[in-house]
């Protein structure tokens, strides 16, 4: 086996020997593989997953799967190098075996799935001859990498922290794209698999077709996960299974930012060190807290920011493969199987990114070539899987490629200037002449042919940009992001001279320092106690994250309208109408609807989006429209189904449309609660921000 390169300064590419075991005193061979050490370890993978879940520790699992993955590969020179390599790796495995693990009768159970995954991980490090081992190594800027998760986790979780379960729907229920995303949550654990391989049987948990037409990979890792923390595959009560999802996606989103920052210095290398290391770090991290990113969290908007962390790991190490073949396969793969899996447009970015490299290593592929194509054919097949379902299904792509919806715009001054600062680095001489600084500039151009095509060919099948195109920018920004690592790669290093150790490196700890100050104020808006104008706050206070951390982007979906759906618990079809307000009614409906794990309802309750009754003194002429839009819902339910029930905030509305519900042959039970108007946040207090 040979590097892709090994020199990490001139990338010289030239044959290497890949770290393991040491040859055998005796014959200078390596060792010989012991059956008992391959026993002993299968034996463990089993017993240590049985017992923590019978503990209930089932959440242990997976840092040591994690752990075990880094340990079996080897990449990186410090640990965090090596941990997010592997949980690229990980994410990867998960949805792969994810296909076995949907056909199986185990489904996700906990303990068979992790136990099955250590096995797999046992028997390649046997067959390698590879001993555990870690890169007990750091390197300062590690802090600012894991700081910046730090510093986002505070402003995230600090408006929920301490609320119970049904006070945090108000920041779970922001958007119905949220709602959707759960019920794929919720129908992978309850069908035990992936939604587009129990299609009939998931019908029943979210709205059909989309139980084929959209991509599941980002379900399917989180449901995986709640399996581990909960230690069961079955989840529960469902208030507490969507606190759970939703600190999920809280965790993700910080990961999203802290990887951007990763991925930048990863592809700057080890020439990338003291303040030059700092300033990339600092700036991308800076960015991120002021980004207006945050709205795809706010959006609900879930598929979408997991599908660009992934892909900021996957460009990262495509673009600087500084591993052996074996493990260059093993990310290449997972890469674009979990980034197709979670948002499948995002894998034609990956596919570039995959080009480039093949076409930069070529020669390190030499005689190799069989296998290498071999096994990215392999992983390309699985990637495609349920996209080639989704269109041999339902799913019209000419149509779905052009619609509209909401959509995040992309930071224009990043996409842009960003981009075009990553391609002047990578066009430098310094960078130029080595395999990452052109492999860099390929995934530059790829990304920017791929967005300028599908830019005109909006522009000639509608005449505008639409939904997927904002979406598809979302890369761009990932992409001029992470090219900031080859941008601090070329900056100039300060002279080292032959002065004393300990002055030399507080000298670069003082201009690192300095470095992270200016690129907070610059890129993050922090002003350090200043206030932007006499009057005014400042521009810090005023962003996205921390407006969240605030409090400032809770719904009125508070505990008062989860407790009274919580008493809509049963077998039938649930309509909640908890105010004059049609957004409100839908919200409160599908969350009545998940929590009855009957999803699949809502293609026919959708309707309620346009009814706006339930609350008191509504006009005549919306009572009119609103229960026609209703009676046309119930109508719209698969039969057989039990008897609807309806909710109201109004009792004397409640009882009015039974009567009428009555004359046209509809019969439905009616609850009624006269405290149950919606129109004020929960609303608490957040000292401290």
């Amino acid at each position: 086996m040979s590097t892709i390169y090994s020199s990490p300064d001139s990338e010289i590419q030239r044959p290497t020997v890949p770290p393991g075991p040491p040859p055998s005193a005796a014959d200078g061979r390596r060792p010989r593989r012991n059956p008992l050490v391959l026993a002993g370890g299968l034996g463990l993978s089993w017993l240590v997953p049985a017992g923590l879940v019978a503990l209930h520790l089932g959440v242990v699992l997976l840092p040591l799967l994690l752990l075990a993955t880094a340990a079996v590969i080897r990449v990186g020179g410090v640990l965090l190098d090596r941990l997010f390599v592997a949980g690229l790796i990980l994410a990867g495995s998960v949805l792969t075996f994810g296909l076995v693990f949907s056909l199986w009768p185990w489904g996700l159970s906990p303990t068979v799935t992790t136990g099955v995954m250590f096995s797999v991980l046992t028997t390649a490090a046997w067959a390698a001859r590879r001993a555990p081992r870690l890169p007990l190594r750091f390197r300062w800027s590690d802090l600012l990498v894991l700081g910046t998760f730090a510093g986002i986790w505070h402003y995230l979780f600090h408006p929920v922290d301490g609320a119970s379960a049904a006070e945090r729907v108000a920041y779970f229920a922001t958007a119905e794209d949220r709602l959707s995303h759960f019920s794929f949550f919720s129908g992978i654990q309850g069908v035990g698999g992936f939604d587009f391989l129990h299609q009939e049987a998931a019908r029943s948990y979210l709205i059909p077709p989309s139980e084929v037409t959209y991509p599941q990979g980002s379900h399917f890792l989180l449901a995986w996960t709640d399996g581990l923390v909960h230690s069961a595959a079955d989840p529960g009560d469902m208030v507490h299974t969507m606190n759970r999802y939703f600190l999920y996606l809280l965790v993700a989103y910080a990961l999203f930012c802290t990887s951007l920052v990763w991925a930048a210095r990863w592809i700057g290398g080890p020439r990338l060190r003291g303040w030059r290391s700092a300033a990339v770090c600092a700036t991308v991290g800076a960015i991120m807290f002021a980004s207006n990113y945050l709205d795809l969290l706010v959006h609900g908007f879930d598929s979408t920011f997991i599908g660009l962390l992934l892909v900021a790991l996957a460009l990262a190490v495509l673009i600087r493969p500084a591993m052996g073949l074996t493990e260059f396969l093993l990310v290449a793969s997972a890469g674009l199987i979990a980034v197709t899996y979670t948002y499948n447009i995002y894998g034609a970015f990956v596919g570039v990114a995959l080009l480039g490299a093949l076409v930069v290593h070529r020669r390190r592929f030499a005689g190799r070539w069989w296998w290498t194509l071999g096994a990215l054919a392999c992983a390309l097949g699985v990637a495609a899987l349920p996209s080639v379902l989704s269109v041999l299904g339902d799913l019209d792509v000419a149509s779905a490629s052009n619609m509209s919806g909401p959509s995040v715009s992309a930071d224009r001054s990043i996409l842009i200037g960003g981009g075009l600062l990553g391609l002047l680095a990578a066009a430098m001489p310094r960078n130029r002449r080595t395999a990452t600084g052109q492999a860099h500039l390929a995934v530059l151009l790829g990304t920017g042919g791929l967005l300028s095509a599908f830019a005109v060919y909006q522009l000639h099948s509608i005449g505008k940009y639409s939904y997927y195109f904002h979406k598809m920018t979302a890369v761009g920004v990932v992409v001029a992001l992470i090219s900031i690592g080859a941008v601090g790669a070329v900056l100039q290093t300060p002279h080292r001279g032959t002065g004393n150790v300990l002055t030399r490196r507080l000298g670069e700890l003082a201009l690192s320092g300095l470095t992270v100050a200016a690129a907070l104020s610059l890129f993050a808006n922090v002003q350090w106690g200043f206030l932007a104008t006499k009057d005014a706050p400042s521009a810090w206070s005023n962003n996205p994250l921390v407006a969240w951390g605030r409090g400032e982007f809770e719904t009125d979906m508070g505990p008062k309208g989860m407790d009274a759906l919580k008493v809509l618990r049963g077998d039938g079809p649930v309509i909640a109408l908890v105010s004059n307000d049609d957004v409100k009614n839908l919200k409160a409906t599908w969350l009545a609807s998940l929590m009855n794990r009957r999803g699949g309802d809502m293609k026919a309750l959708y309707e309620i989006h346009w009814v706006d009754i339930g609350g008191p003194q509504a006009k005549e002429e919306d009572y009119q429209r609103s229960f026609g839009r209703l009676k046309g819902a119930i109508e719209k339910l698969p039969a057989p189904h039990p008897t609807p029930t309806i909710l109201t905030a109004d009792r004397s509305v409640g009882d009015r449309i039974k009567r009428d519900l009555a004359k046209h042959g509809l019969a439905v039970n009616v609850l009624s609660d006269q405290g149950l108007l919606w129109t004020q946040p929960w609303g608490r207090t957040f000292p401290g921000l």
